[in-house]
């Protein structure tokens, strides 16, 4: 049973030379697969690329995967861009003639300034590629979270299902004794519209019970989908989310139906009870893949 969730994480980092390159991959429900990046732009190269590896494995869920980059101590670390050293204090220099008032930037203030430390020269292509590594690694462990989380929820959906069954099995055992006291009331209303020459209360009445003493068949319907259902929470083939989705839709249809057709408190009971494992599951089935 490979059900997935699609709600799932996973993360790893790796040092590739004088830097560590951070990945994480997380994902929530949505009707679609909804890819969002979060990285450098030196790497928007191989977006792509990244998008193409993880459709290959993720049908449904929004998923973000984010990248950061972090310098990490080495004996070549890091140097001044001198040249826009020298240009902010040239500009200083400039700006405190023309404006006395204005205070001079500090040492610390020039070291913020984007762009004035930097690294050490970094391998453009290789850095790429230790990316695409790292994101398969990361994406192995995301699904495998999925997949943990899927099995959870196949749990959750098949005892569920057997609670349904058991509703619909207990309401057929004592369905024929219902009918049979609903005959004797139906009866004895027929008895005080003949008594009463009521040609269409007598027709109205033996509508009524027909119509309410037939489930047959939305039980049989019930059935089928609980089976249906169970057999594709079992299965776990694929992207099932969306066959779930239509399978509670049709569940929910039956038992209002049967609500509608009860004869007695243990018909309306049945089909309340059955609402509510169908609710339960439908909410479930929203983060299945």
């Amino acid at each position: 049973m490979m059900m997935n969730s699609m709600t799932g994480f996973a993360s790893a980092q790796q040092d590739f030379g004088s830097e560590r390159i951070n990945l994480e991959l997380r994902a929530v429900n949505h009707r679609y697969l909804d890819l969002q990046f979060k990285m450098m732009d030196d790497l928007r190269v191989i977006e792509g690329k990244m998008r193409e590896n993880i459709a290959a494995s993720v049908a449904r869920g929004k998923l973000e995967c984010r990248i950061y980059i972090q310098a990490v101590a080495q004996q070549n670390g890091l140097h001044l861009n001198q040249d826009l050293v020298a240009e902010l204090a040239s500009i200083n220099s400039d700006l405190s003639v023309q404006y006395p008032h204005l205070q001079a930037l500090s040492v610390a203030d020039i070291l913020r300034f984007p762009g004035v430390v930097q690294q050490s020269q970094t391998d453009a292509e290789g850095l790429q590629a230790a990316v695409l590594a790292l994101l398969q690694q990361v994406l192995t462990e995301f699904n495998q979270s999925r997949v943990r989380e899927g099995q959870k929820l196949a749990q959750h959906l098949l005892e569920r299902l057997a609670q349904m069954t058991q509703v619909v099995d207990d309401l057929q055992g004592i369905f024929p004794s219902l009918v049979q006291a609903h005959l004797e009331k139906t009866e004895q209303r027929l008895r005080e519209a003949v008594e009463n020459m009521e040609d269409d209360r007598i027709k109205q009445e033996f509508a009524i019970f027909m119509q309410k003493a037939d489930v047959d068949e939305e039980m049989s319907r019930l059935k089928g989908h609980i089976a249906e259902v169970t057999r594709i929470v079992r299965e776990g083939k694929g992207a099932v989310g969306k066959r779930l989705d239509f399978l509670m839709q049709e569940l929910n249809r039956e038992a209002n139906t049967l609500g509608s057709k009860a004869i007695a408190i243990e018909c309306t009971n049945a089909s309340m009870q059955l609402k509510v494992l169908i609710e339960q599951m439908r909410e479930q089935v929203q983060n299945i893949e």
